[in-house]
């Protein structure tokens, strides 16, 4: 049959019709479940943001009326309805968060209370179970006192009682029994409610206690489904309506049963498919025709029922048989019919529903506001029972209760304080269940009001979220995305599209709120901080703080807003923002400084200033934008600031020259910290930090004008820089002067040191600190490089370079009074005793410098105290010459000096961390110590040396000007004898009065002390020969480890031989003994005439030797006499002349 509608004013279907499922009242899980949502903020603040940001005032037809509070005139609900409407109805236009009259709230009232006094079912474990509690709850939501509560309350109890129903839907069955002989069934049920005590239809029934549902219900009560064919699992989807006086004694009977129709034997055999057919056969035959099958009953009481329930229930059998007949699928709701109350008479259903959850709502939330809590969002258990029990009893679907709720949420979301987020699952709800031809025209004309109203009024709460959803205020940013996630919901739905028509595009509508409301709270902003005293600098100030409160602003949108905004409207509020607050800005700004000129104050200069870095920032912001074509208003504004350009440079400069000369003169030249600089350096580094950052923050655009800025600027800092250095020093004097303190006087020099250090180390990088690799590329083009090179460059060395030379000056100074000290100590050392050890002597001089020294690392940097350092040494050197004397100075003289200058080297080098050895190791320093190694050697060591003279000039001579000789010299390390052949002489010089000469070789083992047992050998002598041919060998019997001493060697002496006086001396050669072939080796070589040739070219002694001077000054060392007078025997005859 078909379905009545339900839930638009009727009572609910009519009995015995049956209903489909769509119409089916909602579950009480569904009521109670929509009516919590996310908890909402503490204070009633929001309201009253929201309130000043729509521009309304607190009037009754807005407020939050608390129903004690006095109402408005009264009005007769039924005259006041606009044509078309039901008495007591509202007209789509009437505003649904109204205050109710007296009259109105009366009927609601009575409606409550008769709700609960006909309440049904036993209630769940979250709802309330006593009545009497309720009546207490719903008498406070009502502002109803005691009086008006008993008054009501008794004109309630002489209504006519309702007409209790069950709502009773058969769903399914699984696993019957199948009675056919196809082995299934042909399912339908008989259903019906029995009173206690109502007397079975058949008296004469014999089971009585298994009475079937036509045996118990008289026949114009019982109710039948649909006959489903050949099925054990049927499906029905068939709801009745019951009607029941008591719910204590009632109960429901199902019966579910197998139609049988006749059919023939043929037709039987067909179907007939095993043997448990056959038996089905034999039963049918047995039984009267056309007599039905018993599948099962299900008996419920229906005191044991919820108001909905909705489960599987099994069924029973009437014999033992088949204990196992499967289950069936039902669904209960105990219902009203003909509620004797005024609202349910004449007011639809939805409606009536609608002011009660209208009522208790407000009234829950302004519970919480007057506990000073944030109402969370979720519904007593007292007003959730009410609402439930409403809501079955008169059979509200759930679409008709979504809309209910949609209506009252959406109104007072108006106008009291709450989450709108739970919005959202009821406008969800409408769209999951939208079916137009479901509503009145009246009824879409309120829904289609309701979401215009909302539209409208979230709208502008979006134009004005800076004042309604203040990041100070918490969850502010949780509730205005709750209101865009509402807003975007509503308009998406089929409900908005076809009952807003045309449909108003939401992005373009808060496009145009975000811009309008942009700009009101600028002007409200710019209102606000308008100073009292109109002047330049107080304008500059406030335009200072407008910008702080715009970029602030705009920051937020970027980093907190932009994100909301774009995830659910697809906007980007950074940018409309700023392009609205640009424009803005610029205006105003350039209003405020047209008077502007160069005669200002340096205040007004300065709070310009500061309105410059604000205007710059702002600025900035654009690089966010997502599209920035064509030029901005704010793009020049650099332009506006000109005329107090050259004052904000003269203050950057008098500031830091002021700053730095107090400084100075608070400075007392001691270490600041752990550093080797005073505080003034400090001080200093911090003003050119600053005048940096006033170069950055500048950022002037115009290259030109910021090639200027950057010139005057490093003009200022040189200036400054030279001016410290001369204030420093005579800051310095004085306080030695005033201390007359020799040391205290070093230590404030060593501090002006470093100080000056510092200032050069800081001038050094301004280059990288002011970025001037990228001033030169805007500049490229514009101004000449060579320029570039003279203003900036050039002038930044030649500073630096007066810097060094500060530097020098005051090293040099700590230097000088080192020295004469230095050259004291020296001096005691040269004439201290020769008896005294060489270390003990050098003690005072070691000590003196390990303590300065030590003192002026600690007190000077690094690159100072090296400096020093290379003074020092240079000065020490020349002070160790001069100590030598003009003389031949004595063995044990030089001894001292050498070990003082080696003491001095490790002292100077200290181990890496004093001056490098390139340094130390000077020409100066190679001369010295090359003459004192040969002043303290021994005697032996120094003709050691001599020899070691003569093989390195025998090897550097290649000129045979005196001849050559020729031989070969083999080692035999088994026998520890040297073999030498003479073999030839070459180009000999003729000494003789005819023009040759008589040659002939002496071969001697040099040094003698080294070979004293070994004799001299002399070849024969080949009478008037200057090429004379040998040929003789000798052999020397020495050990291998004489043969590797410095300076040993074969000595090869050529003289012409004189009859009458002494052998004239052709040359000598010297072949050195540690390159004998075969001393390296532990065998001896297979034969001579394998082993090469040797051709020594023959040299005279020069006439004057310093090693044979040395010897020849040590008069008591025989030893060296007896060389000297040897060698100066062979110089008389050398024709080497100086």
């Amino acid at each position: 049959m078909p379905c009545v509608p339900c839930g638009a004013g009727g009572s609910g279907c009519r009995v015995g019709v049956s209903v489909s499922p769509g119409c089916s009242g909602r579950s009480p899980e569904r009521v109670s479940a929509s009516l919590k949502w996310p908890r909402s903020d503490k204070g009633c603040g929001f309201l009253l943001r929201a309130r000043e940001a729509v521009g309304e005032n607190t009037a009754p037809g807005r407020a939050a009326a608390l129903p004690h509070t006095q109402p408005p005139p009264e009005m007769d609900p039924a005259a006041e309805s606009p044509p078309g409407t039901l008495p007591g109805e509202e007209s789509p236009e009437m505003d649904l968060s109204h205050r109710f009259s007296k009259e109105e709230l009366a009927l609601l009232y009575q409606e409550v209370l008769y709700t609960i006094l006909h309440r049904l079912g036993k209630p769940k474990q979250q709802h309330v179970g006593d009545s009497q509690e309720l009546y207490s709850y719903v008498q406070k939501a009502f502002g109803m006192d005691a009086e008006e509560h008993s008054a009501i309350m008794q004109q309630v109890m002489e209504l006519e009682s309702p007409i209790y129903c069950l709502k009773a839907t058969v769903k399914e069955a699984k696993g019957i029994l199948g009675k056919d002989v196809s082995g299934l069934s042909d399912p339908y049920c008989l259903l019906g409610i029995q009173a206690r005590g109502q007397e079975p239809a058949h008296p004469d029934h014999k089971k009585r206690t298994k009475a079937v549902v036509k045996d118990l219900i008289p026949e114009d009560q019982i109710h039948r489904t649909q006959v489903i064919k050949q099925t054990l699992s049927p499906v029905w989807n068939e709801t009745f309506i019951l009607e029941f006086k008591d719910v204590e004694t009632a109960s429901f009977h199902l019966d579910m049963w197998d139609s049988d129709v006749v059919e023939s034997m043929r037709h039987k055999l067909g179907e007939l498919t095993d043997l448990h057919g056959l038996k089905r056969i034999f039963k049918d035959a047995r039984k009267d025709k056309g007599q039905d099958d018993f599948l099962g009953n299900v008996v419920v009481r229906l005191k044991d029922l919820h108001c909905w329930s909705d489960q599987w229930y099994q069924l029973e059998p009437r014999t033992e048989t088949y204990p196992e007949r499967g289950h069936c699928h039902l669904q209960f709701l105990l219902t009203h019919k003909k509620r004797a109350t005024t609202s349910s008479r004449t007011q639809p259903s939805y409606t009536v529903h609608r002011h009660l959850l209208q009522q208790l709502v407000s009234h829950e939330i302004l519970q919480h506001q007057a506990g000073s809590t944030s109402w969370d969002g979720e519904l007593s258990s007292h007003a959730s029972t009410v609402l439930y029990l409403h809501a079955t009893q008169k059979d509200l679907s759930d679409f008709h209760q979504d809309m209910a709720q949609w209506l009252a949420y959406s109104k007072l979301y108006q106008s009291l304080e709450f989450n709108s987020s739970c919005l959202l699952h009821q406008i969800t709800s409408i769209e999951y269940r939208w079916v137009q031809e479901r509503l009145k025209p009246e009824q879409n004309a309120e829904l289609a009001e309701s979401f215009q109203s909302l539209l409208t009024y979230g709208v502008s709460l979006i134009r004005r979220f800076r004042i309604i959803f203040p990041l100070s205020v918490p969850r502010s940013k949780e509730r205005l995305q709750s209101l865009l996630r509402v807003l975007v919901q509503m308009c998406k739905t089929k409900a908005f599209h076809e009952l807003c028509t045309p449909s108003p595009d939401l992005t373009q509508m808060v496009s145009t709120a975000l811009k309008s409301g942009t700009t009101e709270w600028f002007h409200m902003q710019k209102q606000h901080l308008k100073p009292m005293v109109k002047s330049i600098e107080e304008n500059s100030k406030a335009l200072s703080k407008l910008l702080q409160e715009v970029i602030e602003d705009l920051k937020q949108c970027q980093k907190i807003w932009n994100k909301l905004f774009s995830t659910n409207l697809k906007l980007n509020i950074f940018s409309i923002a700023y392009l609205e607050l640009e424009s803005l800005v610029a205006e105003h700004v350039q209003e405020q400084l047209h008077e502007v000129d160069s005669s200002m104050s340096r205040p007004t200069a300065e709070s310009l200033f500061d309105l410059y870095r604000k205007l710059q920032e702002l600025c900035q912001m654009r690089d966010s934008l997502p599209n920035r074509d064509g030029p901005l208003a704010l793009s020049n504004f650099h332009q506006w600031f000109e005329e107090a350009l050259p004052l904000w440079l003269q203050k950057a400069y008098t500031t830091t020259l002021e700053r730095a000369q107090r400084a100075i003169q608070m400075d007392q030249l001691k270490p600041f910290g752990y550093h080797k600089h005073s505080t003034s350096t400090v001080d200093l580094s911090t003003c050119y930090a600053q005048i940096v950052t006033t170069w950055q923050q500048l950022n002037w655009p115009d290259p030109e004008k910021a090639f200027m800025i950057m010139v005057n600027l490093l003009e200022d800092m040189c200036k400054i820089s030279l001016m410290y250095c001369k204030l420093i020093k005579e800051r310095a004097e004085a306080l030695s002067l005033s201390e007359q303190d020799e040391g205290e006087a070093a230590n404030k020099l060593c501090i002006v040191v470093n100080n000056i250090e510092q200032l050069r180390l800081l001038m050094l990088k301004l280059p990288s600190q002011l970025d001037w690799a990228q001033l030169e590329q805007r500049m490229r083009g514009i101004i000449d490089p060579q320029q570039i090179q003279n203003a900036l460059h050039n002038q930044l060395h030649s500073t630096v370079a007066c810097l060094d030379h500060e530097v020098q000056d005051v090293v040099q100074a700590l230097a000088t009074k080192l020295e004469k000290g230095i050259a004291r100590h020296i001096q005691e050392l040269s004439s201290s005793s020769d008896t005294q050890k060489p270390e003990d002597s050098i003690i005072p001089l070691m000590k003196f410098l390990e303590s300065e020294l030590q003192y002026l690392n600690e007190h000077l940097v690094q690159e100072n105290f090296k400096s020093l350092l290379t003074l020092l040494w240079q000065h020490t050197l020349s002070v160790l010459s001069a100590a030598q004397g003009p003389q031949v100075p004595s063995f044990q003289h030089c001894q001292r000096l050498f070990c003082a200058l080696k003491s001095l080297e490790l002292c100077f080098h200290a181990e890496g961390c004093g001056l490098p050895l390139e340094t130390l190791h000077s020409a100066a320093f190679q001369r010295l110590e090359s003459h004192l190694a040969l002043c303290s050697a021994t005697s032996r060591k120094l003709i050691q040396k001599y020899f070691s003279n003569r093989i390195q000039q025998q090897l550097d001579t290649s000129s045979e000007k005196y001849g050559a000789v020729t031989i070969k010299a083999l080692y035999r390390p088994s026998e520890q004898k040297l073999r030498v052949e003479v073999l030839n002489a070459t180009n000999l010089i003729p000494l003789d009065s005819d023009g040759s000469s008589d040659p002939f070789v002496q071969l001697t083992l040099e040094p003698r002390h080294a070979f004293p047992e070994v004799v001299a050998r002399t070849t024969q002598c080949k009478r008037n020969e200057l090429h004379p041919l040998f040929d003789e060998a000798f052999d020397f019997l020495i050990p291998p480890e004489k043969c590797r001493q410095e300076g040993a060697c074969l000595l090869l002496t050529v003289f012409d031989y004189d009859v009458l006086g002494a052998n004239d001396l052709e040359g000598e050669a010297f072949f050195p003994l540690c390159h004998l072939p075969g001393l390296g080796s532990e065998e001896d070589e297979a034969d001579m005439g394998r082993v090469p040739q040797s051709r020594l070219p023959l040299t005279h002694p020069k006439p004057t030797d310093e090693i044979l001077q040395l010897l020849e000054s040590r008069k008591r060392d025989k030893e060296a006499q007896a060389f000297v007078k040897l060698r100066k025997q062979r110089a008389k005859q050398s024709k080497e002349t100086e």
